[in-house]
């Protein structure tokens, strides 16, 4: 899968994207991170690529022009027009079932904003779709658009190298992940669940759906409603609603 991020600061996401499972998945070929610098295509001498608004008011505006020449730079001799993403508060909030649909997806652009935005007519012109990564105002697009990009990566086979580590995840399945442990078994005066040792791999399966299910109902309710609970899911609730004295 390929990503191209139109930014104003490549340094910063060749930084991060080299490292960690973004860097190693690059080295395998399985993903492709280029960072296009939109000052690249600025035709000022100073290689500006933000002006003042049009109308008054503080700050600046990315300007068109630079943008949708880099932005042709990668598409003018594609046949298919990759998906193109621009990363704002104005956006549609990113989830794990957008990641999943973006990583059903060949090629992504990326377009990250910075100062008061970017001039509307660019976004008309090239941007399918507007995300978000939360309802807060960050100073650029690239910290967002890493977000992204690392979140759909996971998703991409071979990306994690153990395919069934993804699986259990927080949010994939609708709930919150169950607790993991790990060496030493004690640890503060703290011990590993017995059940955990058990070697009962039947029993230790219905102990951490419990214990998912526990979690998200302390910690977040409000995925419960969307989880596509089974009847003995939903059973296991109320034993667990009544233990936490929530019971109605």
């Amino acid at each position: 899968m390929r990503f191209d991020i139109l930014t104003l600061f490549p340094e910063l996401i060749m930084a991060v994207s080299g490292s960690s499972i973004l860097g190693r998945a690059q080295q395998k070929g399985l993903i492709e991170i280029n960072a296009v610098n939109i000052r690249d295509f600025s035709r000022d001498k100073h290689k500006k690529a933000d002006d003042y608004p049009y109308g008054g008011g503080s700050g600046m505006v990315m300007m068109a022009e630079p943008i949708y020449e880099a932005y042709m730079s990668i598409v003018g001799d594609l046949e298919t027009k990759p998906l193109t993403i621009y990363l704002t508060p104005q956006g549609k909030l990113f989830s794990q079932e957008t990641a999943k649909r973006l990583a059903s997806h060949k090629h992504l652009v990326l377009l990250c904003g910075h100062y008061e935005g970017v001039d509307e007519r660019v976004i008309e012109e090239i941007v399918d779709e507007e995300i978000s990564i939360g309802d807060y105002v960050l100073t650029g697009g690239e910290l967002p658009a890493l977000v992204l990009v690392d979140c759909v990566s996971r998703l991409i086979p071979g990306v994690l190298g153990n395919e069934g580590s993804s699986a259990d995840e927080s949010l994939v399945a609708g709930l919150l992940e169950y607790p993991q442990y790990t060496r030493p078994y004690v640890f503060l005066g703290r011990r590993v669940p017995d059940i955990l040792l058990s070697g009962h791999h039947a029993n230790i399966q219905v102990w951490r759906r419990r214990q998912a299910l526990k979690r998200t109902l302390l910690k977040r309710p409000d995925l419960l409603e969307r989880a596509g609970l089974s009847q003995e899911d939903l059973k296991m609730l109320e034993e667990v609603k009544r233990e936490e004295g929530l019971s109605d």
